[in-house]
């Protein structure tokens, strides 16, 4: 099957996600600077969370640039993924209602791992679907960045019911992790 469906699909929900979260900045009922302070915390988590929303997009598209094609799996994989980033707007409002909590906080970690252990899944579909020949299957021999990501995600739903700004730390040194993409899927498409 063709991928092309399966990447503007992600595309709009990624978008629509992105507009979500946007909406819950709401307008202050001042003109004056100081009516713009409350909406600090609102705004530094939708800072934080469309980060991650962009990592996983721009991830996501490089992902694709090796993948020749598609099947139901992969395509049920990607939905896979797409629930849970869904879930990130839910978990981004509630972290900062509540002001950085503890419980919002590990909520958020947890939504955060349930989107890395989704990717997981989805690059295993592709190169199970790929087989032998796959250009991914070579790319994520040796996958480090994922391996860390889900000790800090787990380290940090952990902290987040003793100090939940240890978890914020942990969850920013994932997304610098995650930043910059993939650069063996880079490498893979200049060598093709």
């Amino acid at each position: 099957m063709n991928k092309s469906r399966l990447e503007a699909f992600s595309d709009g929900v990624l978008a629509i996600i992105i507009t979500i979260m946007v909406l819950e900045i709401k307008v202050p009922h001042g003109a004056a600077w100081v009516d713009i302070k409350p909406l600090i915390p609102v705004v530094l988590s939708y800072l934080f969370s469309f980060i991650y929303v962009g990592i996983y997009w721009n991830n996501h598209h490089h992902l694709f640039h090796i993948v020749k094609g598609v099947n139901g799996t992969v395509l049920w994989a990607n939905l896979h993924l797409l629930f849970w980033l869904s879930l990130l707007p839910f978990a981004t409002a509630w972290m900062d209602e509540n002001h950085f909590q503890s419980i919002p906080v590990a909520l958020y970690g947890f939504i955060l791992l349930m989107c890395g252990t989704a990717w997981k899944i989805l690059a295993n579909a592709i190169i199970k679907y790929e087989g032998e020949n796959s250009g991914l299957k070579n790319v994520y021999q040796n996958d480090m960045k994922m391996w860390l990501s889900i000790v800090f995600y787990l380290t940090g739903i952990g902290a987040a019911f003793f100090m939940p700004v240890i978890s914020i730390i942990l969850y920013i040194a994932i997304a610098i992790i995650w930043f910059v993409p993939d650069k063996r899927i880079e490498k893979k498409i200049i060598h093709e």
